[in-house]
């Protein structure tokens, strides 16, 4: 199976210890989500997770073979979610290996290209996709990336929009380039996430988190999941 899960780690930097606050205080609440991005080649996947993770933007992005694993971290209010984030590569000739990325996921990111419609077509099958084969109660965002071409948009936002609120999912038109509601799509997911007692673990298909205590965040998750 191609890879590129040695990728893991170096975009961890938030992920060891206790997160903090920005007064300094310290979040102890940390839950743990599986994240993956779906969507064609080139519709700027992996520059969202680059943005995201990282605050960075690469012009010429090298595409992705498999799939490549990153952590990020977003505080809410009384808890803090740590994302492990799968990006998935969009050829076709990889597919057949989505599944094995999507199982078990508590939220998916669909992404589509604004300047190009069969990225949108492409972005409504993933979706049915997820729909049918991923954990029932799974948070789907859709992202039309690439806002900042607005200028070329082949995707009108309110179609866009309707479809999404025809299929309940989050929408955000976001670019990687400008770092516009890249930070937001990820938050609005956190949010939206179950975050109650009684979770099956990371990986299982109850759509719920796994709380991690401070000293083990980073190390073994807690089995208990947080309120």
């Amino acid at each position: 199976m191609a890879s590129r899960a040695s990728q893991a780690g170096t975009a961890a930097a938030s992920a060891g210890g206790a997160a903090q606050r920005p007064n300094g205080a310290t979040q102890g609440k940390i839950c743990q989500f599986k994240l993956v991005l779906l969507g064609e080649s080139a519709v700027g996947k992996s520059s969202l997770v680059l943005r995201f993770v990282k605050g960075q933007f690469h012009e010429y992005q090298e595409s992705t073979i498999g799939a490549a694993f990153l952590t990020q971290t977003v505080c809410l209010d009384d808890t803090t979610v740590k994302f492990e984030i799968w990006d998935t590569a969009g050829q076709e000739r990889y597919h057949s290996l989505a599944p094995m990325y999507y199982r078990g996921a508590q939220a998916a990111i669909v992404v589509y290209d604004i300047t190009n419609q069969d990225t949108f077509g492409r972005a409504k099958v993933w979706v049915k996709e997820l729909q049918r084969q991923a954990s029932p109660n799974i948070v789907i965002a859709l992202a039309g990336n690439k806002a900042d071409l607005a200028a070329k948009r082949a995707v009108e936002f309110d179609e866009a929009k309707g479809y999404a609120e025809e299929n309940g999912l989050l929408f955000m038109e976001t670019s990687a380039k400008t770092a516009m509601n890249v930070n937001d799509i990820f938050l609005a997911i956190a949010k939206k996430l179950p975050k109650n007692d009684g979770a099956g673990g990371v990986g299982g298909s109850s759509g719920q988190g796994r709380r991690l205590d401070r000293a083990e965040d980073g190390n073994k998750p807690a089995s208990s999941c947080c309120k």
